[in-house]
């Protein structure tokens, strides 16, 4: 009998359930056929960075875009889209480019300001492209990630008017006001510009 004074009352347990769902049924549901973007470049997975790690903007008409930025990752591919997706990270690129096959992931549209460079104006003007590998392990910059990668600058230098030369195409090192140093020294530059300029 003490047992089932204990036990809550079944209407009191619906009134509680009801209650915790109202504020879920005032949020508004997704459109109606509403669907998430295909990504900028064709053959790019969207892996979404969250809202968090990036600025929203509409590049270029809010600000021009005129360099890519490449940048080693120092962790691996998955472990890159995890600190994207993190809210307290405050970091982003544009893209990812996997080690092994050279696979894509867009985390950033262009049109937004990713947080890559370490530094606002650098930001607000480009692309960043993060790599798979270690700065010093060569063995991560392999022929598929050049090639994929070489593709995707040279498609987002041709889509944004950017000039396929080491002006324009540079690594986080040349930033600024950093202490980053990758691509690294094993980066083969004038390899990774033929492939861009051959695109």
């Amino acid at each position: 009998m003490e047992r089932a004074r204990l036990l809550p009352h079944r209407r009191r347990i619906l009134k509680g359930a009801a209650l915790a769902v109202v504020p879920y049924a005032l949020l508004p549901g997704p459109r109606a056929g509403a669907q998430t973007p295909a990504p900028d470049h064709p053959l790019a997975e969207w892996q979404p960075a969250t809202h968090a790690n990036y600025t929203e903007a509409n590049r270029p008409a809010t600000h021009p875009i005129d360099l890519v930025v490449i940048h080693v990752t120092q962790t691996d591919y998955s472990g890159t889209l995890a600190v994207f997706q993190h809210p307290r990270k405050k970091v982003s690129a544009h893209y990812v480019v996997r080690s092994g096959d050279g696979h894509v992931a867009q985390c950033v549209r262009e049109s937004d300001i990713a947080w890559h460079a370490g530094n606002w104006e650098f930001n607000t003007r480009s692309i960043g492209i993060e790599h798979e590998g270690w700065v010093d392990q060569p063995g991560y910059f392999t022929d598929a990630m050049y090639a994929r990668s070489a593709a995707l600058t040279a498609a987002i230098c041709t889509k944004h008017g950017i000039p396929r030369d080491r002006a324009h195409v540079i690594g986080h090192y040349e930033i600024p006001g950093t202490d980053h140093t990758d691509p690294g020294p094993h980066w083969d530059w004038p390899r990774y510009m033929r492939l861009v300029n051959s695109a």
